[in-house]
């Protein structure tokens, strides 16, 4: 077996997924997912106990954690804050400053800090790397990356705007360049990761420009179960006039919120199939969805000014092709134009979808955030 093989974890505060990659040949060797940690029915009571599930996934599989040739342990951490804008290598004095920064994101990055704790024990000896969701965006333009809030405020508590799937964007931009044949410092692009989590990016010689989340995974597109863009004076009426808390109100925009809480699910299959069954909540649901996302196209066509590719990935990007279709119908005049035929047709790799006459380009690109976070802990070992 490959004797340079990189673990990446993705600690969630109930579910641990991980995969073993080859950071060289780009190839996921094994893969999986620990769900239910911690719930009262479940088998795996904590963190630790899900790794120890994890490792017994890889053994089912011919895969020995500790002689399969690990060279490092890569863990995805959602927020970076201020201070984490390169792959770093984890030592105490980090895990310190990375626990400070659950105020930024108490949802994301406690479940993370433990994970990242359990793997040190568990692999003492292996380098542990963390790779920040918020990093590629750390360089945002402050046109961009700033609210228009008291900024002494804004200082005091680190209030900007971060931008987050920033692994998938930057592998996705530089995949599109080679799919184009183009330098990637040529290009002027749009990126919309659509999954469950959803952002959009523009993207100009390489360097993100504008995204659509900021100091919180919340902002930006509708999502799955978050509702994105909302008027702040929401929460105030909610809290004043609701009698909601601010966690309740927290839960309900996070978990309660997006498509799951205009129609009752988040699967955007059974969403189609429950448009086609005339259900009218699910219709809204799709549209006020697309809405958002076109709205945000359009403002980063203006924003980038001269437009190469708009590019789709993310669950929902490379699989659903009425959603491709239909964020991006009737912008011919903006030099958009889908291929009805090459949009539709099956197909699982990297590919461009767009007319023959379109000005820019549209593609669909298979994100893969483990191989670009393999290859970054690569990186800071050659480094170090």
């Amino acid at each position: 077996m490959d004797s340079r093989l990189v673990l990446v974890i993705n600690s969630g505060s109930s579910s641990l997924k991980f995969q073993l990659v080859d950071p060289s040949s780009g190839q996921s060797r094994a893969s999986g997912r620990v769900e239910q940690i911690g719930e009262a029915s479940s088998s795996v009571p904590d963190h630790e106990a899900a790794l120890h599930r994890a490792f017994e996934q890889l053994a089912d599989e011919g895969i020995d954690i500790q002689t399969c040739g690990l060279v490092a342990v890569g863990h995805r951490v959602v927020h970076g804050g201020n201070d984490f804008y390169q792959p770093t290598l984890l030592n105490d004095a980090v895990i310190d400053k990375l626990k400070e920064l659950s105020t930024l994101a108490p949802l994301h990055n406690p479940p993370a800090v433990e994970g990242i704790e359990v793997a040190r024990k568990l692999l003492p000896e292996i380098p542990h790397v963390a790779v920040f969701d918020t990093a590629f965006f750390h360089g945002l333009p402050p046109a961009a990356a700033t609210y228009a809030i008291d900024r002494e405020v804004a200082q005091a508590w680190q209030i900007r705007r971060y931008g987050f799937h920033g692994t998938s964007h930057e592998y996705v931009s530089g995949q599109a360049a080679e799919v184009l044949g183009r330098p990637l410092d040529s290009l002027n692009q749009i990126v919309l990761h659509l999954g469950n989590g959803a952002s959009a990016s523009a993207i100009a010689g390489g360097r993100p420009v504008e995204t659509s989340m900021g100091l919180t995974p919340l902002e930006g597109l509708v999502m799955g179960t978050r509702s994105g863009d909302i008027d702040p004076g929401v929460i105030y009426y909610l809290w004043r006039s609701a009698q909601m808390d601010v966690e309740d109100i927290e839960s309900m925009l996070n978990h309660r919120s997006g498509v799951l809480g205009l129609c009752g699910s988040n699967d955007f299959r059974k969403i189609g199939e429950l448009i086609g069954s005339g259900d009218s909540a699910a219709k809204l649901a799709y549209d006020v969805f697309i809405h958002r996302l076109r709205k945000y196209v359009g403002a980063y066509l203006a924003v980038l000014g001269h437009t190469d590719a708009v590019t789709f990935t993310g669950g929902i990007g490379e699989n659903d092709v009425a959603v491709r279709r239909d964020a991006l119908a009737g912008m011919a005049e903006l030099g958009i134009e889908v291929d009805e035929d090459l949009n539709a047709a099956p197909a699982s790799g990297a590919r461009v979808i767009s007319a023959t006459g379109s000005r820019i380009a549209v593609l669909v690109v298979p994100t893969n955030e483990e191989l670009a976070i393999a290859r970054d802990c690569v990186s800071v070992m050659a480094e170090s």
